[in-house]
């Protein structure tokens, strides 16, 4: 199972994306994809953010079981903690 979370993208490359995932909720987008095409969407996604933010969630042989990718200003900064991925929230002024 993959997911996508995007924010502040445009609608074509939502659009984009619906060929492959479905999206039960805007700027969610979740599917099953070989590592071939999950890796060119995501290539595709990071090319075309502008201003946006997106993160890929997938199964991975690791602790926890999957792996994050982050690309553009997320909300939160994903940091390794000793093999495992924590979640931090930004400092903000």
């Amino acid at each position: 199972m993959v997911i996508m979370i995007l924010q502040r993208v445009s609608p074509s490359l939502r659009g984009e994306l619906t060929r492959w995932l479905l999206q039960p909720h805007t700027g969610l987008f979740v599917g099953t994809l070989s590592m071939r095409v999950r890796d060119r969407l995501w290539e595709r996604v990071c090319n075309n953010l502008k201003d946006g933010a997106a993160i890929l969630i997938y199964p991975d042989d690791s602790e926890q079981g999957f792996a994050l990718r982050t690309s553009g200003k997320t909300k939160r900064l994903i940091v390794d903690f000793e093999g495992l991925k924590l979640a931090k929230t930004r400092a903000t002024r």
